[in-house]
């Protein structure tokens, strides 16, 4: 799994960084007389730019039957662009590729641009524009209750919340699954008959939850190390081997003293040790409400073929807290975001968002008690189905009849 996750991380950067050998050609029919020398000093690496003779549609007609090595286009202006930009088309006998439209739609708007602004004859113009551009960036700061700034970034809280909230929702389907599956292959192989002689039900589902729990915890800490240095390793190798970013694609890369210079306003724009134990308090809370529902449905049946059923309502339920943690993280204060974070089934996934953001006390008090209290609730139904559930052979229960056993 490392290897997997450094592979789709590292390889897709490393193919859109390889050349594409094939010649593009595109054939410029100016009908207009006004812009062929310019597309003739436009030549790159993305395209060629030829030159042909003003012709007829006749005539453009048998462009289209000559065979060519490579991409072949031919690109007609049939009108003054400056007037009207819609005068300019390309052919070919093929999808055209996005660089090469986006190349020429860059080049043409930039090359009307200047000769828009050479036709006001203002000596310098373009010198005073250039000029008159001015990039702002605000500072933004954050007080304390007694009166201490410190510097906040709402890009770094946008990126910590939703990391955490997907590492909470990964867990949930990991873990679960494999609580639901162990109790299924335990049912199966009628192995749970022999230890429920040993232990009560309660106790079995427990240390279930819990040995799965640190099994996953175990393997996610080796993934995320294992994952990491692979991509040091291989980022490191390319990066020797061509001497450019390892991950530049069409933009250019930033500087190893940019990136570092970013590193304190990153780390610092967060109260990591707040976040980090927020994050084990919901990362542990959402694993023991759905934990102990997924062992409920491993023990209602008695294959994993037949989960489906049970399984469909938790992942509709898990997929609309991942998507509202997403939406949230925009507005971290809107009603979504707020009532998700307070619904215990959505609150361990969305609250995750909106922690980095300096929440009221009350809000995180108010979702905790709540998920504290259906933890308790789901934890007693999934006992009393799991009691009765792990004996049960022969039949796929029904909703209704899973009902009786919670009353028994």
């Amino acid at each position: 799994m490392p290897l997997l996750f450094a592979g789709i991380i590292v390889v897709p950067g490393w193919l859109a960084g390889i050349g594409d050998d094939e010649k593009k050609i595109v054939e410029v029919v100016d009908r207009t007389g006004l812009y062929e020398n310019f597309f003739l000093s436009q030549s790159d690496d993305v395209c060629t730019f030829v030159a042909v003779p003003t012709i007829g549609d006749e005539a453009i007609d048998s462009l289209k039957s000559v065979q060519h090595d490579g991409f072949r286009a031919v690109m007609i202006i049939s009108d003054d662009l400056s007037k009207n930009p819609d005068g300019i088309a390309v052919y070919s006998d093929r999808q055209v590729p996005g660089n090469i439209k986006r190349h020429i739609e860059q080049i043409t708007s930039r090359h009307i641009e200047e000769l828009k602004l050479q036709s006001y004859n203002i000596p310098e113009l373009d010198k005073i524009i250039s000029e008159s551009k001015t990039d702002i960036r605000v500072a933004t700061y954050k007080w304390s209750d007694d009166g201490k700034e410190s510097s906040s970034n709402s890009e770094t809280a946008v990126i910590v919340g939703l990391a955490a909230t997907m590492l909470i929702y990964m867990f949930i389907f990991i873990s679960g699954s494999q609580v639901m599956s162990a109790v299924v292959q335990e049912k199966a192989n009628r192995i749970v008959e022999v230890m429920v002689c040993s232990v009560k039900p309660w106790e079995l589902m427990w240390g279930k939850i819990i040995a799965v729990a640190l099994v996953c915890l175990t393997q996610i800490a080796l993934w995320i190390a294992m994952t990491g240095a692979i991509i040091t390793i291989i980022s490191g190798g390319l990066t020797a081997d061509n001497g450019t970013a390892l991950l530049q694609t069409g933009t250019d890369a930033m500087t190893e003293d940019k990136m570092m210079s970013m590193i304190p306003a990153f780390v610092s724009a967060v109260n990591w040790g707040y976040i980090i134990f927020m994050f084990m308090i919901y990362f542990i809370g959402g694993y023991l409400l759905y934990a102990s529902l997924f062992a409920a449905i491993g023990a209602s049946v008695d294959n994993e073929s037949d989960t489906n059923q049970f399984m469909l309502p938790i992942t509709m339920v898990v997929l609309f807290a991942l998507y509202a943690g997403i939406y949230s993280a925009e507005n971290p204060d809107g009603p979504l975001a707020l009532w998700c974070s307070m619904i215990p089934f959505t609150s361990p996934i969305v609250m995750m968002v909106r922690i980095p953001f300096d929440i009221p006390s009350w809000q995180i008090a108010v979702s905790l008690g709540l998920l504290a209290l259906t933890i308790i609730g789901c934890i007693w139904l999934s006992a009393k189905i799991y009691r009765v559930g792990i004996l049960m052979y022969g039949k796929k229960p029904s909703w209704k009849e899973i009902a009786k056993w919670i009353r028994y």
